[in-house]
């Protein structure tokens, strides 16, 4: 199923960068909400909004352009974490049964 969400695309407006890559621009304005790379996602295609993180004009440059492979996944994976956290504060994601 292909999430798409007004919402989470949204939420990026505001926040600071969770993939902080070399030469980030952290919350420097510019930040949107970035598709991951994953089998979903491909040229003209975005993958699912639920796997996305925000990302400053710099990080979202790599993770669109053709060195996104060089990106060690844990950094992919803490900023996809990070992200989702913001969202569950937000409330944007909720989990069922969660304390």
């Amino acid at each position: 199923m292909k999430i798409v969400s007004k919402k989470l695309r949204d939420s990026a407006r505001g926040q600071s960068c969770t993939l902080r890559l070399p030469g980030c621009g952290h919350d420097d304005g510019t930040v949107v909400l970035a598709h991951l790379p994953c089998g979903q996602k491909g040229t003209g295609m975005k993958g699912p909004d639920q796997i996305a993180i925000f990302a400053c004009h710099h990080c979202h440059q790599i993770v669109d352009g053709p060195n996104r492979w060089e990106v060690p996944a844990a950094d992919y994976l803490r900023a996809l974490a990070e992200t989702q956290l913001i969202w569950v504060q937000m409330g944007l994601i909720t989990i069922k049964g969660a304390a």
